[in-house]
């Protein structure tokens, strides 16, 4: 069977998780999770790193950070995993969605301006399946009506915007170490921010709000989350992060060889390999079918199967989400860039 993805765990791996074994930190307190987060925050040229419990724990922690409250809006695309809207919703905070672009995947920045409304207090940039959002154009929109940036890099650990690293943008960045991540913690998340108070923020809310006072560490001025990260995924994370730049041209190796020898198949159109702003990074090799060509993603994806080839559908958009159309969200938008995708 040719997976999706399999993990990359031929660095430092064993010999982490070994110390951590016979030194007895297996524990949140463990001294690998520090360590993960200076060098994670280093590589992203970030000041503060918040290691948590996975990708969407570090949305929810990200979102709450920045003090967002009932009502406000938060701009985000309709093309992404459940988890960028979930984050919102379940703060009653209500995500504004915008369509994506059907070449790049990524949101259109050009669609943000006309969302923005009094009640809107952020924008949401998601980096989608290997190439970066266009962000400069975001980054003056949120400065011209003077909203924060939440920037989920999950998709894109090591990819570059203009020599710039993704993750290095928002108020507050996002990743997740998920095992068909760039680096994997098997489980794991992180937020990053360049604001020391923020940070604190974070660390606490992972932390279930605990003083910093031991006489008082039962007394919670706030409800956070058990959000922690284990000193046993840190000491993977950071033996990952070793790998990081032959992790990403592994991936590149495999993108462009599916590029070279699906090139002649005339009914799919293939993945963008650069932008005028960065290269494919192939978090996965994205495929779409041809408007003229008459079988279904499903059929084509079971008969990829019979062949002994793993695959996957795109994201569902947010829109469409029985979910939330059920709480009676998003029932008059029309997105049919998101929709076209999924198609």
């Amino acid at each position: 069977m040719i997976p999706v993805n399999a993990p990359f765990l031929n660095g430092n791996e064993k010999k982490y998780l070994n110390d951590c074994i016979d030194s007895g930190w297996i524990s949140s307190d463990g001294p690998y999770v520090q360590k993960f987060e200076k060098k994670m925050a280093n590589y992203n040229s970030r000041k503060y790193a918040t290691a948590c419990a996975n990708g969407s724990a570090a949305l929810d922690i990200a979102v709450k950070v920045l003090g967002l409250k009932k009502d406000d809006e938060v701009i985000i695309p309709s093309f992404t995993i459940i988890s960028c809207a979930q984050s919102l919703v379940k703060l009653g905070i209500k995500p504004v969605l915008i369509d994506s672009s059907y070449e790049t995947f990524n949101m259109l920045a050009e669609n943000i301006e006309k969302k923005i409304t009094p009640q809107t207090k952020a924008i949401m940039i998601v980096h989608i399946f290997g190439l970066s959002a266009d962000i400069d154009p975001i980054l003056k929109i949120a400065k011209k009506y003077n909203l924060k940036i939440i920037e989920d890099a999950a998709e894109v650990i090591g990819q570059e915007y203009k020599s710039k690293k993704c993750g290095s943008f928002g108020d507050l960045s996002t990743l997740s170490f998920y095992p068909n991540k760039h680096i994997s913690t098997g489980e794991g998340g992180m937020v990053l921010t360049n604001d020391e108070e923020l940070d604190k923020k974070a660390k606490s809310l992972r932390n279930l709000c605990f003083s910093p006072d031991p006489e008082k560490r039962f007394i919670h001025e706030d409800l956070g989350w058990n959000y922690r990260m284990t000193n046993i995924q840190a000491a993977l994370g950071v033996a990952q992060l070793e790998q990081i730049d032959l992790m990403i041209k592994k991936k590149r190796h495999i993108g462009n060889t599916y590029n070279k020898l699906l090139k002649d198949i005339n009914v799919i159109n293939l993945p963008i390999s650069k932008t005028d702003y960065c290269e494919n990074i192939y978090w996965v090799y994205a495929i779409t079918l041809k408007d003229n060509y008459n079988k279904t993603p499903k059929e084509v994806m079971s008969e990829l199967k019979k062949h002994k080839i793993g695959s996957r559908p795109f994201f569902y958009p947010m829109h469409k989400q029985p979910v939330f159309n059920n709480m009676g969200l998003f029932l008059s938008d029309n997105l049919p860039q998101s929709e076209k995708l999924y198609e």
